[in-house]
């Protein structure tokens, strides 16, 4: 077998044999495959697409291309995985909260991907902390913590990993093949019990309508639960920014204020769902409600705040985080409020091109060696419904730079509609599939 061949196959319309993919995938683990037919393949599939059978045979293929965890802990091995949107900082509530209410949650998470934040980028602006743990490290912080957020070892799905970069400079993140192959191939190398997808659709994410989303939700279920992963997914909305800030410490800040003050909203109101989805699926709670009940009182009582501060003082951040968070986030320099032009209701929120602002402020990564600012986003963000008058805060811009913020004021404007007509407000959670 050899690259030139597998990728005239997509380039025909053809799915390679499962020892295509099997081989492929090594190649992308050991370096035999280079970048620029790596690059090829991703545009191969992206374009033509594989069959069921191929999806399965590729993210099984990536699921081995390393290490698989295998864990003997006294309580089921849960974890979540979002498609990705902007403000959508669900993890570093999530997983501490269920590791509060009595599972272990190993998160192998990503980095920002397109205009979408990614949950590694977003913890590690908290000072000191380290998501590149070892796999020992990594099942420590676990057995001994509940939970921890790390990025892929290189022994865990090392051709995800490779395949993951080149898809974020290529213009191929939209794949719903690559998409589904490369979540559950660290998901399902990270030795699962239990999961849950939260598949998002609106203008904040890929995908944009609800049968893209029907689509991906599918081919996630299906693909996982015939790789031996009881599953079930969630289409949630992303017609908005879930948290009322986009940028990776303003996110964080808003995950505190849920963990440590009791802020509700969306981004609460989702980290709840979907933690009682897993919590019954796993027969930890008699049932959804049961399972929404322990996860508001481990948020209420604090439990699941302590957790998240002993995560951080495990990953190499400060030993009081939870207590002093405020004191620790990085600030930008320059935070310019940017005004309504006119009166009215918002009627739509750009979610891409929001997300695309935050990148372009230094949030995120537009080539693979981009260091990010942390402090950098926007905060504050209006609502789909609310009403404005003229002159009112749509947001506030964190920036380095004074061009930088008068940048992101000129997307922000085009990005937001204001109407004299209420819109109608999309429901956050559309519908389930299991």
């Amino acid at each position: 077998m050899d690259a030139r061949s597998i990728i005239a196959h997509l380039r025909r319309g053809e799915t390679p044999s499962r020892e295509a993919l099997a081989w492929f995938a090594r190649g992308l683990a050991d370096g035999t495959v280079s970048d620029a037919q790596a690059g090829a393949f991703a545009m191969g599939v992206c374009l033509r697409g594989l069959s069921e059978e191929g999806r399965v045979a590729l993210t099984l293929a990536m699921r081995d291309s390393g290490d698989r965890m295998v864990w003997d802990l006294p309580a089921p091995v849960l974890d979540k995985h979002s498609t990705g949107g902007v403000g959508d900082c669900v993890s570093l509530i999530l997983a501490p909260a269920l590791a509060a209410c009595g599972a272990y949650v190993p998160m192998i998470s990503g980095r920002g991907l397109g205009h979408t934040g990614g949950t590694l980028d977003k913890l590690e602006a908290i000072p000191g902390l380290s998501t590149g743990l070892s796999e020992a490290r990594f099942k420590e912080v676990v057995a001994q913590v509940g939970c921890a957020i790390v990025s892929a070892t290189a022994e865990i799905a090392p051709a995800d990993k490779r395949l993951y970069a080149i898809r974020d400079v290529t213009a191929t993140v939209e794949s719903l093949d690559l998409i589904t192959a490369s979540i559950l191939s660290k998901k399902l190398a990270a030795g699962l019990e239990g999961l849950v997808l939260d598949v998002k659709v609106g203008t904040g994410a890929f995908m944009k309508s609800p049968q893209e989303a029907r689509a991906l939700a599918h081919s996630l279920v299906g693909t996982a639960n015939l790789a031996g992963c009881p599953t079930s997914a969630v289409i949630s909305d992303m017609n908005q920014p879930l948290a009322a800030s986009l940028g990776n410490a303003l996110e964080v800040a808003e995950c505190m204020a849920v963990l440590c003050d009791g802020a509700g909203g969306p981004l609460a109101e989702l980290s709840v769902a979907l933690g009682a989805r897993l919590l019954a699926n796993a027969g930890m709670a008699r049932d959804v409600d049961a399972g929404l009940r322990q996860m508001r009182d481990v948020l209420d009582n604090g439990k699941a705040a302590e957790v998240f501060g002993r995560m951080v003082g495990a990953m190499g951040g400060p030993a009081r985080f939870t207590e002093e968070w405020r004191r620790f986030l990085p600030e930008a320099p320059v935070i310019r409020e940017i005004a309504a032009p006119k009166t009215g209701y918002i009627t739509a929120l750009d979610g891409e091109a929001l997300g695309l602002a935050v990148v372009g402020l230094g949030g995120g990564r537009q080539v693979e060696s981009d260091v990010i600012n942390p402090a950098v986003g926007f905060s504050d963000v209006v609502r789909l419904g609310q009403y404005v008058e003229a002159g009112q805060p749509l947001l506030r811009v964190h920036a380095a730079r004074e061009a930088a913020a008068e940048a992101a004021a000129v997307q922000v404007r085009a990005a937001i509609a204001i109407d004299a007509t209420m819109p109608d407000i999309p429901p956050l959670v559309h519908e389930e599939s299991s």
